[in-house]
């Protein structure tokens, strides 16, 4: 019997899951879209998961999530491990690439930089209040050249003179990109531009007053845009390492801090429970929490969001 180790990153666009052993190898992995509703997304991951070990001998002892949803997923899957995302992915990274110094993060919404010495995380940003930039707003924009967003990257390579276009934000990006066709532009140089817009962006907001140091790796879905990853280093001026299990790292990194923690017992038949999440104020001092509950077949399992024990709910 292998032990194995699950590890769930579930964000507001993407879930990913990876199930890892003793060593840190990759036994299993999945990606789907959340499409707003972390609960069901998850149920669908264990399924591909599950199918995808059926054939092997291996028993779950531990489960780690992350991303925007990890309370919530932490308490359905009874998780023993339940961490923020810079951590998550700094952990996966590390166990990959030692001796990484910057990591540079775009994702469908959001993105983040975390930087490393002698293998401790000591700066990080995040941004999570705009989409420009990010996966969403790439997938955007090729809708509108009508283009398919993972053609995105052998078209801008290319481009011999990439259009300039300000990304700071999607509704200026748009009127210049539509200038931009208005102007004769080509689609090569209007899609080079977007990718140079994208890591142009990232630097000035996200990284903005951080030493990027080498040696760099670009992770996220849109580090499968080889287009915005030559931006970054036309930018830069060095070599940036990409991963084919980049957008994994969040869910890697989780899974090995799980395998830290003492053992549980994981069964995915759980997949089969129903679960459902309620809100409520709670009203009993002047702060008025939202306090979310996560149920499962009707019975309570966990809650969080009160500020003071006036809010603590036990059933």
């Amino acid at each position: 019997m292998i032990k194995g180790y699950l590890g769930v990153d579930i964000g507001s666009i993407s879930t990913k899951g990876v199930i890892i052993d003793d060593s840190n190898n990759i036994l299993a992995s999945s990606y789907l879209w959340t499409e707003g509703n972390p609960i069901m997304a998850v149920k669908k991951l264990l399924k591909e998961l599950k199918t995808k070990i059926k054939d092997k001998d291996i028993e779950i002892v531990g489960v780690g999530t992350t991303g925007s949803a990890r309370k919530l997923i932490g308490a359905m899957l009874g998780a023993n491990v339940v961490k923020n995302e810079i951590t998550a992915h700094a952990i996966g990274t590390l166990s990959l690439y030692p001796d990484i110094r910057t990591i540079i993060e775009i994702g469908g919404q959001d993105s983040k930089i975390i930087l490393i010495k002698d293998g401790i995380v000591v700066d990080y940003a995040m941004n999570t209040l705009c989409a420009a930039g990010t996966g969403s707003f790439l997938a955007s924009q090729a809708k509108r050249l009508g283009v398919e967003v993972e053609e995105f990257g052998n078209i801008a390579l290319q481009s011999k003179k990439p259009a300039l276009i300000a990304a700071r934000c999607t509704v200026f990006a748009e009127s210049d990109l539509v200038h931009k066709l208005q102007t004769g532009n080509s689609k090569e140089d209007i899609i080079a531009g977007l990718c140079y817009s994208v890591a142009n962006n990232y630097l000035n907001n996200v990284a903005r007053g951080k030493k990027i140091e080498k040696p760099i790796i670009f992770q996220g879905g849109v580090s499968k845009n080889i287009g915005v990853k030559k931006a970054f280093e036309d930018i830069l001026q060095c070599d940036i390492k990409t991963d084919a299990n980049g957008h994994l790292m969040g869910a890697l990194g989780v899974a090995i801090l799980a395998k830290k923690e003492e053992e549980i017992t994981f069964n995915f038949e759980i997949i089969e429970n129903d679960y459902k999440t309620t809100a409520i104020n709670c009203g009993r001092c002047p702060n008025n929490c939202e306090i979310i509950c996560i149920r499962k077949n009707n019975e309570l399992i966990d809650s969080w969001g009160n500020r003071c024990d006036k809010g603590i709910i036990v059933q």
